[in-house]
């Protein structure tokens, strides 16, 4: 859809998924084929390391950065996620949170290790439980950062989320893609099929020295990385993928639905789409 429209006013691409940055990891994320990549210029795809630490506020400063140079060229650009917080990044802006203390973020990386995903919920629903009751309990990098806020300042992070929006030189016209959900589902589940077969297996393998890295703590590697510690068989990662990928789309549709600027379409629905961003366009 993004590269349809894209050719449709002749703009580029700016990715706001947080996981597509990352060279090493390819398959597990879905990124776009070279042939896709190829069909349109991208920015922000394969353009870090998992060993360098990045936050969704440094794709707001080199996103901002980035578009500005591009608007100098073009009328429109394209903005495609992905992860709700990095479209805010650009949208709206993010809060401006304090700087966590050294050493913080790896001793909670270690208790995630240790402990898992339950013992992060259950810290911030008892430090924190105005953020609990909105944030992703699911993503362990949403927890580890409110809880690293918390450990740097004594003050919850829910205190430092005043959502306020900042000023931006352009406009953001937004465009949602839904449909049935079983058929999300389905598509779900045969495009986990289909990254086992490109190689995930092996992509994740060759991951196992990085899997402390906060890149990695995500769906379609955690899976895999439990698989090869014989916590349990190929087959019930594989399913895991495939429902912890459905419970994130349910969230992500959750997410994005409370944004009432969002105009929502069929996917199927190409042209529809092009000819409502040129009548917005004026």
């Amino acid at each position: 859809m993004a590269i349809e429209v894209a050719k449709a006013f002749q703009t580029v691409i700016i990715s706001a998924d947080s996981r597509q940055f990352y060279r090493e990891m390819t398959i597990g994320t879905a990124k776009p084929t070279a042939e896709e990549l190829a069909a349109v210029p991208h920015f922000f795809i394969n353009s870090l390391s998992i060993h360098e630490n990045y936050s969704a506020g440094d794709f707001e400063r080199e996103a901002l950065t980035k578009i500005n140079e591009l608007f100098l060229e073009k009328d429109v650009l394209v903005l495609v996620g992905g992860s709700g917080l990095f479209v805010n990044a650009v949208c709206i802006g993010l809060d401006d949170l304090p700087k966590p203390l050294p050493g913080i973020r790896d001793k909670l990386n270690q208790r995630y290790r240790d402990q898992g995903l339950t013992w992060l919920q259950t810290e911030l629903k008892r430090v924190d439980p105005a953020y609990y009751a909105v944030a992703d309990i699911q993503n362990p990098q949403r927890l580890i950062r409110a809880l690293e806020v918390f450990e740097s300042t004594g003050k919850p992070f829910s205190y430092f989320r005043k959502e306020q929006r900042k000023s931006r030189p352009f406009n953001c016209l937004m465009v949602g893609l839904n449909t049935n959900r079983e058929i999300v589902y389905h598509q779900i589940n045969k495009r986990v099929d289909h990254m086992m077969q490109e190689g995930l297996l092996a992509e994740v393998q060759d991951l196992v020295p990085y899997r402390h890295l906060p890149p990695l703590l995500t769906v379609g590697y955690v899976e895999l990385f439990a698989y090869l510690d014989h916590k349990y068989s190929l087959e019930t990662a594989v399913e895991k993928i495939k429902q912890h990928t459905r419970q994130f789309a349910k969230r992500q549709i959750t997410w994005f639905k409370k944004d009432e600027k969002i105009h929502w379409f069929e996917p199927s629905e190409v042209q529809r789409i092009i000819a409502f961003i040129r009548s917005a366009l004026g």
